[in-house]
């Protein structure tokens, strides 16, 4: 109990004098912290936080979001990347208003049900919105709690957990975990520790995620026909991204013209 006391008391006041200052750290409103758990996943601080203002500033509530129409959801989310991610943040907002009085669940069986919310961003919004003391672990937590514990990489996931679980303050859920992540992006490095993440990002230039994300692009400026696509991105995996985008629901096609879906 010692040793985890000492611990805690490191790490917060470390955070205390070094940790970021983050637009999302400032509220306890559930509706503010889903938007930023959504544009956070498998996505930078630093690219997140204009889009963050501007989505909260053009959607200031779940009602704004959940009737909004697809070519503004998707204009205020383009170049953040993984477009399906707006989608899916629009349908939870409809689910939440839907089913749950417009309230977010503080419950997590009923949060991994909603779209888009899988265990991990469940952990999250509890303990950033609601404070509770739940492990949320990323790849900087885990990095953290591996050399401080003096733990194996190989550790599996339920052991992991059990130890992120012992080592929160009661409490301070949402302060420990945030200080645990600037902790890790900024002080215990990969670079400092050598201990790797478990998953590497793919490479963006060049893949299918790169050129979903220039077709969007491009139909938010206008109506295409398939060969005006063709032209512009010259690309033999295009008609197949075309037909993929258009089954998620982001365009239709209708006589050769290509546009944003409507609803």
């Amino acid at each position: 109990m010692k040793k985890i006391k000492a611990l805690q008391k490191k790490i917060l006041t470390w955070y205390q004098h070094h940790g970021r200052q983050l637009p999302w750290r400032t509220t306890t409103n559930p509706y503010h912290i889903l938007v930023s758990e959504i544009m956070l996943q498998q996505t930078q601080v630093d690219r997140v936080i204009p889009y963050y203002t501007r989505f909260l500033t053009t959607f200031p509530t779940l009602q704004t979001l959940a009737t909004a129409k697809k070519k503004q959801l998707l204009s205020n989310w383009s170049g953040l990347g993984y477009n399906h991610r707006a989608l899916r943040l629009q349908q939870t907002a409809q689910a939440i208003l839907e089913h749950h009085q417009g309230k977010l669940p503080a419950d997590y069986e009923i949060l991994i049900t909603l779209p888009g919310i899988g265990p991990y961003t469940a952990r999250a919004l509890l303990a950033f919105a609601y404070n509770q003391d739940v492990p949320v672990i990323d790849t900087n937590i885990r990095r953290v709690i591996i050399h401080e514990l003096h733990l194996p990489e190989t550790i599996d996931k339920k052991k992991l957990e059990h130890y992120a679980q012992q080592l929160i303050p009661r409490g301070k859920s949402a302060r420990w975990h945030n200080a645990l992540m600037d902790y890790g992006a900024l002080h215990l490095t990969v670079r400092t520790t050598g201990i790797k993440p478990l998953n590497k990002q793919t490479t963006f230039k060049g893949s299918t995620r790169q050129l979903r994300g220039m077709i969007i692009k491009k139909l938010l400026t206008k109506k295409y026909t398939v060969l005006q696509l063709q032209q512009e991105l010259p690309d033999q995996r295009l008609l197949a991204v075309l037909t993929i985008l258009e089954h998620e629901g982001f365009l239709t096609r209708n006589k050769k013209v290509v546009t944003i879906a409507k609803e």
